[in-house]
């Protein structure tokens, strides 16, 4: 088995890649620039391949992400605080984007030989986002083996797609995953703000998994705020 895992440098991608290094199967990471204000994730996912020995292949889609307009990780638009499963997150969708990146990744894992592409989506983007939930990817792995039918056999790896972000902080400390080495934060900032919906959900998966976050977040309590609103809704 050899896997091509989608590395974005967050802790779910990063947690992902030492996974399926532990098993001895990656083969090695791509990432895609697709001018996302937190572009700085991107030299995460390059530490990641270092650490992990793989070749790493960041794919240029900033032409096609100035396309898809309308978002708060792309476009002029304040990135909102809150918990990552409120109504507000729905503005930092990109439209399609998973779509585009597991095709070029297909693609990619068919030309050097891969036999499975693996991507981190997990059971908490399922309220936001359509490209992350079990039914869109049963239809694109079904759908490229059709593309690819008679050239590769190239098969889809969602291990955490029925799981919480919490059980994948569990998963990356047991094989060791470096958190203070990942990116979450959509702001891009200096530090994690720890407001915007992804820093919440990753300081209360950390909380929930029983495991030490290493993470320097600005406002390191804002999550329980957080927490306790959408509770309360």
């Amino acid at each position: 088995m050899k896997t091509l895992v989608i590395c974005s440098g967050g802790l779910d991608s990063v947690s992902l890649a030492y996974s399926v290094a532990a098993r001895g199967e990656l083969s090695r990471l791509v990432s895609f620039d697709y001018g996302q204000r937190h572009r700085k994730e991107l030299d995460y996912a390059a530490l990641c391949a270092k650490h992990l020995n793989v070749p790493h292949h960041i794919i240029d889609m900033r032409p096609i992400g100035a396309a898809l307009t309308g978002s708060a990780l792309t476009d002029d638009i304040d990135v909102p605080d809150g918990h990552y499963a409120e109504e507000t997150m729905r503005i930092t969708v990109v439209p399609n984007r998973n779509a585009i990146m597991l095709t070029i990744a297909y693609g990619i894992a068919a030309a050097k030989g891969d036999t499975a592409v693996a991507t981190a989506v997990h059971g908490g983007d399922h309220f936001i986002y359509p490209d992350c939930r079990p039914g869109f990817t049963e239809a694109f792995d079904k759908m490229q083996r059709a593309a690819l039918e008679g050239y590769a056999d190239v098969a889809l790896f969602t291990p955490f797609v029925h799981r919480s972000k919490a059980d994948i902080v569990t998963e990356g400390a047991r094989v060791n995953t470096p958190f203070a080495e990942t990116w979450s934060c959509y702001k891009g900032g200096a530090h994690h703000c720890g407001r915007c919906g992804t820093c919440v959900e990753r300081r209360e998966a950390f909380h929930l998994a029983g495991v030490e976050d290493p993470t320097t977040y600005e406002d390191p309590d804002f999550w329980i705020e957080a927490i306790s609103n959408r509770n309360d809704a």
